[in-house]
């Protein structure tokens, strides 16, 4: 695809500025005047108007193509859906969570299980619990939070607002995420270590872009 668009703009500005040689000869026969320099302008702008936005074109191809890329190789890793893989990655891309984290989080979370619920009462892919996601939906049922985009974008809206909590402490704020961030805070303040595994889990083999 980025191939034949670089083609195509290499094409187009053969075409124009042989066009344009042409054109410069044609008039270099004729008596000079105001209006030759205008209309050489007047080509050039247009050139690059269009040279702008070939490359522009290129530009959404190629970033279309690493979308593509990625959701196929997260699909065929975990191996899921590929619908559920596309929802995995653009929820979590808009709430400004990496999908690296997004898709092993679920996978730890719920095993990429829709209607999953803990003993605690979480639900979904994410496993939120309702009394949390009603801080972001006030009113929010049980039954709408396992509802596929809903779960997702709650989940890592949470998860984005622990990473900011924990700006420097990736571990902390996925601690928070499986223990609260009341308990957490409450074993850091007695002087206790919080980990308890969740977030090795989560974190393993992820490398932050």
């Amino acid at each position: 695809m980025l191939r034949g668009g670089m083609i195509l703009v290499g094409a187009l500005l053969v075409s124009t500025v042989g066009g344009w040689a042409r054109g410069a000869s044609a008039d270099a026969d004729r008596a000079p005047g105001a209006g030759s320099g205008t209309e050489l302008l007047g080509e050039l702008r247009t050139m690059r108007q269009q040279l702008d936005a070939k490359q522009g074109e290129l530009e959404v191809a190629r970033l279309q193509l690493e979308r593509a890329n990625a959701i196929i190789q997260y699909s065929a890793h975990y191996r899921i859906p590929a619908d559920l893989a596309t929802a995995i990655y653009d929820v979590a891309l808009s709430e400004g969570i990496d999908p690296g984290l997004a898709f092993r989080l679920v996978k730890v979370e719920s095993g990429f299980t829709q209607r999953a619920k803990s003993k605690v009462g979480a639900l979904g892919f994410t496993q939120v619990l309702p009394s949390t996601a009603r801080l972001y939906e006030p009113g929010l049922t049980a039954e709408q939070l396992y509802d596929r985009d809903t779960n997702l974008r709650i989940g890592f809206r949470y998860l984005r607002d622990l990473l900011d909590r924990y700006p420097s402490n990736m571990s902390l704020a996925l601690l928070a995420y499986n223990r609260g961030p009341g308990k957490v805070e409450e074993l850091l303040g007695a002087g206790r270590d919080p980990q308890n595994g969740y977030a090795t889990s989560v974190m393993k083999g992820f490398r932050h872009r």
